[in-house]
């Protein structure tokens, strides 16, 4: 049992008609309190960012105030704990003061001055707490970033989404393409969450046969079916307390979605052959490569279950639509494999970056990995896609010339592979390449590019 963040103060004191009377001058200044008659037991009630003060007495049978302090103090050294002396206790609040206690007072007292004390005790509680929300924020800010790297607006987005989503309860379906990070999302909503500490169990749904799918994921019971010698603890119950993150959804059996939508619906599980239903804490994250709601409408997948699993959809999008982040992510994991193999990093050249860009990663970013410890082994950058775009004419292999023509060379090769991408609209092109649509303008004319020989047959004048 915890005590509620409701309550703003904790007093404690074994002498009855003292805890009445300070009670009533605490609830009259219209603080919430919860009076109490000793100090055993206190800090196991109290989690870490409890938002409130303790005033305890010193003088106490069983653990007396100075223990208190201590063992509150090992918990959480910034929670405010205003201790109450006696005339020949106040030698023992002095020393209690140097080990932390924030104020003391002594008997007799004004109400004035306990009301003082503790209002100033619970300004300073919240000032603490404030700082550490922020510190935590920013902390899971850059934990993010690092784990999600990228600065198109499509990751930032995702970044944000993912930020917001954590903290909640909601189940998540996490949409995207094979190889584009979907368990890297969902292990980042485990962690930042307050879930953190429980379990992240993660399951593929499509790699498990027909035949024992039930059975991981719900468990069973002795002689639920040949075979079941010993009662075995499904995926769901383990996950009690924690994540379960369900991939490739759509593999599914009808009948075995049927049990997952009982179970997201009412919280509660029975394992094969058993009568009991067990209660669960647990929230669940799926993900699919596929188009639920178009597999429910080919009787693929039960409707019901897509509608309550997208709640809260997040999608990730693929490498081919986040630009220069192909790059950065490329170095990235460069620098990461040279060091785990004890070689010096290698640079990309430019005719090596627009390689990169052009190319359209059919395997996401787990393809994009693999190339990049090729690369870091010293092996040739191959790419499956990496020919001269014929579309637009133009090569990638770097032209004679002083730097300047490489240069141009280099930019009108890079645009002119974004062109041949078949882009909807002329904001995707020019988020593509991480330049604002005036800057794109101005390229695609110095180049004598034109926005309409794409995919997308726009002319120019959309530009504007």
């Amino acid at each position: 049992m915890t005590i509620d963040n409701r309550i703003q103060v904790v007093l404690i004191d074994d002498d009855p008609h003292l805890r009445q009377a300070l009670s009533q001058t605490l609830d009259l200044a219209g603080l919430k309190i919860l009076p109490l008659a000793e100090a055993k037991g206190l800090a196991a009630q109290l989690e870490r960012d409890w938002p409130g003060v303790v005033v305890s007495d010193i003088r106490m049978p069983g653990m007396d105030g100075i223990e208190l302090l201590t063992e509150l103090h090992a918990q959480d050294p910034e929670l405010p704990v205003l201790l109450i002396t006696g005339h020949g206790d106040v030698p023992l609040a002095v020393q209690a003061m140097r080990a932390g206690a924030y104020d003391f007072l002594e008997k007799p007292f004004a109400s004035d001055a306990l009301l003082d004390s503790v209002r100033r005790a619970l300004a300073l509680r919240q000032l603490v707490l404030d700082n550490r929300s922020l510190r935590l924020a920013l902390s899971d800010r850059n934990e993010l970033s690092a784990r999600l790297v990228g600065q198109s607006a499509a990751m930032l987005r995702l970044r944000e989404q993912i930020g917001a989503l954590a903290a909640t309860k909601a189940d998540v379906l996490i949409l995207g393409e094979t190889g584009a990070g979907k368990e890297v999302v969902a292990r980042a909503l485990h962690d930042l969450s307050n879930r953190r500490n429980g379990p992240f169990v993660a399951i593929n749904a499509g790699a498990l046969a027909e035949s024992v799918v039930e059975s991981e994921l719900f468990g069973h019971e002795p002689g639920a079916f040949t075979g079941a010698q010993k009662r075995r603890i499904g995926k769901f119950e383990f996950a009690n307390g924690g994540t379960l993150f369900l991939d490739e959804i759509e593999s599914m059996s009808l009948d075995v979605q049927v049990k997952l939508l009982r179970m997201l619906q009412e919280r509660v599980v029975e394992r094969l052959g058993g009568n009991q239903l067990i209660p669960l804490d647990i929230r669940i994250i799926a993900a699919t490569k596929e188009d639920l709601r178009q597999s429910a409408d080919q009787g693929r997948f039960r409707a019901d279950l897509y509608y309550r699993l997208n709640v809260a959809p997040l999608r990730i999008p693929p490498l081919r639509e986040r630009g220069e982040d192909a790059l950065m992510l490329f170095q990235y994991f460069a620098d990461e494999a040279s060091a785990r193999h004890g070689l010096p990093p290698h640079e990309l050249q430019p005719g090596q970056r627009a390689l990169l860009l052009r190319h359209t990663w059919p395997g996401n970013v787990r393809e994009l990995q693999n190339a990049a410890e090729r690369f870091a082994l010293g092996l040739e950058l191959a790419l499956d896609n990496s020919a001269p775009d014929a579309a637009a004419g133009i090569t990638v292999e770097m032209v004679s010339g002083g730097l300047s023509e490489q240069v141009e060379h280099f930019e009108k090769s890079l645009i002119a592979a974004e062109l041949a991408r078949s882009h909807s609209s002329v904001r995707s092109l020019a988020e593509a390449l991480g330049i604002p649509r005036k800057t794109l303008h101005d390229k695609l004319r110095k180049h004598g590019l034109n926005f309409a020989d794409s995919a997308a047959h726009t002319t120019n004048e959309e530009l504007d």
